[in-house]
């Protein structure tokens, strides 16, 4: 039997999936608590066991040391591992020696989430050094990759509204909130109309690039990522992704040959606000390749990677859908599988000519290791795949020997 757990929930995914989790460890036989921080978090919590912090971001490394000790906290759980509570709850927990732990997105998406103490991309602590990596993959499967858990765009974006709108409106509750959000919400919003506009108008272009990179094209491909997502912000050294584009298109003017071209290819949850292809072509034309660079709001991401001489991204899990297609891949920033014999080690300025290749066998020992560690299948969004992540979730944490490293 293993021993009983008090699980202390902080921010979650804006679905049911923290409630339903939170069911899973007490049907188990564990204790469970909740923090609520705003009314978003209120509106996506049931169950009961939950309180609320009204008071300072600075006040809230004491407060929740003094309830760790009331309620006897044993484990940390939290959704977006850089929101400012999570990075102080990290900090009490280590200085505690209790066991914290980000649940994301997965790596290996789709059908997997992500169960990782501490953080994920520059905090992660999962093994840097191939030989352990290997280790740790020794009697482990490698990933299913079949699809079994769908959702739609307009369940995710409903339930990123619902969220937000609900903590706007909450405000006279939760006065002191502080969020991460790095756009107003609102206006954000709002964005995703001019940008669906301007994306209609581009079609007949997508379709061109698209049908010159199937055909005999010499490019590279640089996958896009948002300029909110923390792990731009976190776990990159770029203040802003038209830095990463400047030093990209600069480096391809200069050392890649005279025929590669550069397909960027959009995030397809990008809501507009930036105006990525403007900023691109500006930035095209002051280092005079504006013919040798492409802007796609769409296609077939699996089609151009297997076309492309390469895959430039920051950390996106694009990078490892490249290596899992066995395409060269370099990551300018922070990210787990920028390892020797997975991605290019050798600088972006040799990248577009000596591209280090993919180690097939030591991807796979890779994947099954994340698998094994620090993976589980589900999602946070589809009924049965929300069921089988929580009952792994659970297992794992009732596993603290598995891969634990205070």
């Amino acid at each position: 039997m293993p021993a009983r757990l008090t699980v202390l929930f902080l921010q979650g995914p804006p679905t049911a999936f923290w409630p339903e989790l939170a069911a899973a460890f007490r049907l188990a036989g564990h204790r469970t608590r909740k923090v609520h921080f705003c009314l978003g978090d209120q509106v996506f919590w049931r169950g009961g066991g939950a309180g609320a912090y009204r008071g300072t971001l600075q006040a809230f490394g004491g407060w929740l040391d003094a309830l760790c000790d009331l309620e006897g906290v044993t484990d940390i759980l939290y959704y977006a591992d850089r929101l400012p509570y999570h990075i102080a709850a990290a900090e009490v927990a280590e200085r505690r020696g209790l066991r914290v732990w980000a649940v994301e997105n997965g790596y290996l998406r789709p059908d997997w989430l992500t169960l990782e103490p501490f953080g994920m991309g520059r905090n992660s602590r999962f093994p840097r050094d191939p030989a352990e990596i290997s280790q740790l993959a020794d009697g482990a499967e490698r990933p299913d990759q079949t699809v079994l858990y769908r959702h739609g765009f307009a369940r995710e974006a409903a339930s990123d509204v619902a969220f937000n709108l609900s903590r706007i409106a909450g405000w006279p509750l939760y006065p002191r909130y502080r969020s991460d959000i790095y756009y107003p919400a609102v206006l954000d919003y709002l964005c995703w109309l001019p940008s669906a506009w301007r994306k209609y108008r581009r079609k007949a272009e997508c379709r061109r690039i698209e049908a010159e990179s199937a055909a005999d094209l010499d490019y590279s491909l640089l996958a896009m990522q948002l300029q909110s997502d923390y792990q731009i912000r976190a776990s990159s050294d770029y203040g802003h992704l038209s830095e990463m584009l400047d030093q990209v298109i600069g480096s391809l003017a200069v050392n890649a040959p005279v025929s590669r071209h550069l397909v960027v290819k959009g995030h397809p949850l990008d809501s507009g606000w930036e105006n990525w292809p403007r900023v691109l072509a500006g930035l095209a034309e002051r280092h005079g390749v504006d013919d040798r660079v492409h802007w796609l709001d769409g296609g077939d991401l699996t089609a151009l990677i297997r076309k492309a001489r390469g895959v430039i991204t920051v950390n996106s899990t694009v990078g490892l859908h490249a290596l899992r297609e066995g395409q060269p891949v370099i990551c300018l920033g922070s990210a787990v599988y920028d390892l020797p014999g997975l991605c290019h080690q050798g600088g972006l300025d040799r990248f577009w000519t000596e591209a280090e290749p993919v180690d097939r066998a030591f991807f796979d020992r890779f994947t099954a290791a994340l698998a094994a560690r620090i993976q589980v299948r589900g999602s946070f969004y589809d009924p049965a795949g929300r069921t089988a992540a929580q009952q792994a979730i659970v297992a794992r944490m009732e596993q603290p020997g598995l891969y634990w490293q205070p």
